[in-house]
This record gives C-alpha cells, structure tokens and sequence, in this order.
C-alpha cells in the first residue's frame, strides 16, 4: 500500500474532527438562528464522543495531509484551522453524511426541487441529482424531486457548494395531482 493512499483515507475521528473545525466556518455563514444554533448544539456532542488518544493521532495525521494547519495567536496560543484542501474533505463528509430528519407529524406540505442547470455544470447537476436520490428523494421527473419533510437546509447546503443558485429552485406545495402514488412512495398512508 502506498503511503499517500494511506493519508487520504480518513477514519471516523478524522472526519469528525474536520467536521467540528468546518462547523467554526458554517457558524460564519449561518443565515439564520435557527441554523447558528444547530450548529452550536451538535459541534460540543461530536467532540464528546472523541477518545483523547484517539484525538491526538488523529490530529498528527491531518497535519501530516495537510488537512489542517496550526497559526499562532497574539496571546502565544495555537488555533488548529483547516486548509482549503480540508475544507474541501470536510464539506464532502457533510455531504455524504447529510440526512432529512423525519417530524414526528408530516405538515401535509411537499418539497419540489427543479433544476435547469446549463451543460458546463453537469458534473455538479449530476450529483445534485444523486444526493437529492440519497437524501430520499424522488425523482418526479428527471430534473424535478419531491420530498414530504422540510429539506431547506440540506438543498442548500448542496447548491452553494456547488454555486449553483442561479440554476435550482424549490417549492413547497400543499397539493399534487398525483399526492396518493406520493404518499404510498413515502408511506404517508
């Protein structure tokens, strides 16, 4: 086995530990309350479930990938911050483990995602398809998907990753002509 091959694949406190420093960025751009404190509630419940010997071997082998890096303070501290190609590894993580949480009570409301995304972004039309297929979507048409649980965050997690606002928009409906076969898809019956 080559070394790099061996550095480029992550174990799951790696991952976390990534996640957690990306989560600093995602409290930047937190648009709303709602998504700032998300990310204050589970970034501590992460780090708990961290062995400390764990941590520290982890943390040697994202400095030795160049997934993070350490600057210095004023005050002669050290703050860990991820490099562009940790951001990069960390946002994919979120993505491949993003999911639409499931409410104890469907608000009788679907979620429509269309997309109309030019020929020179079809790489990112192409996984903007397979994540919304993975999140548990369906695929209504080939460039419209419907979800019955509110997914607002996790579209647009996805879109802005890609930069492709411009191309996608969602809809939430209160009625479809065919909500029954819908509603048997996502045993809402």
């Amino acid at each position: 086995m080559k070394k790099g091959n061996r550095l480029n694949r992550l174990g799951p406190n790696q991952q976390k530990i990534l996640l957690l420093l990306s989560a600093g960025i995602g409290l930047s751009l937190a648009r709303t309350p709602r998504q700032y404190f998300t990310i204050l509630k589970e970034a501590p419940k992460e780090w708990k479930k961290i062995n400390k010997k764990s941590l520290e071997r982890a943390i040697y082998n994202l400095y030795k990938s160049k997934l993070i890096s350490e600057r210095e303070n004023s005050d002669g501290s050290l703050t860990m911050v991820l490099t562009d190609k940790g951001k990069n590894k960390a946002i994919t993580f979120k993505i491949d483990s993003m999911e639409i949480k499931k409410p104890k009570q469907w608000d009788n409301k679907w979620r429509i995602v269309l997309f109309d995304i030019p020929e020179k972004h079809k790489r990112a039309r192409e996984v903007l398809r397979e994540t919304l297929k993975r999140l548990g979507f369906y695929e209504y048409q080939k460039s419209v998907l419907v979800h019955p649980y509110d997914c607002q965050n996790e579209v647009d997690f996805v879109v802005e990753y890609f930069n492709i606002r411009p191309h996608v928009r969602i809809i939430t409906a209160i009625e479809l002509d065919n909500e029954l076969h819908l509603r048997k898809i996502f045993d809402l019956i």
